[in-house]
């Protein structure tokens, strides 16, 4: 599949949008969708904030996950973040990281999009 090398997407709520929280999880959910019907796909996804949400146990986007991640697609999520909102230890896809691995991945891209 092919990925652009200097693209990472940051995700940093489980809502897309302040302004209606029903709202903006549907949006959240149609644009991590979207994510796996595109081409090409971002080198890597970072979960950070109430993103963790998104990667733990009952996350409407699990799946669209799966596929990234099935696809070359590194899903990675914060560590202080799970450990903050007292999620499971491991998120349900991809890998934990801390925010030092975070700054060190988006300092090497050329490209981020902030969610």
């Amino acid at each position: 599949m092919k990925q652009f090398e200097n693209l990472v997407i940051q995700i940093t709520s489980d809502s897309y949008g302040s302004e209606s929280e029903g709202l903006g999880e549907n949006l959240m959910k149609a644009y991590v969708y979207a994510l796996t019907e595109t081409i090409p796909r971002p080198k890597a996804v970072l979960f950070i904030n109430r993103g963790a949400f998104l990667t733990a146990v009952g996350s409407p986007v699990l799946d669209s996950l799966k596929k990234l991640e099935s696809e070359g697609v590194e899903i990675q999520t914060c560590g202080t973040c799970i450990d903050f909102f007292s999620l499971s230890i491991e998120p349900e896809v991809g890998t934990v990281t801390n925010m030092y691995a975070m700054v060190k991945r988006l300092n090497r891209v050329e490209k981020t999009i902030i969610v």
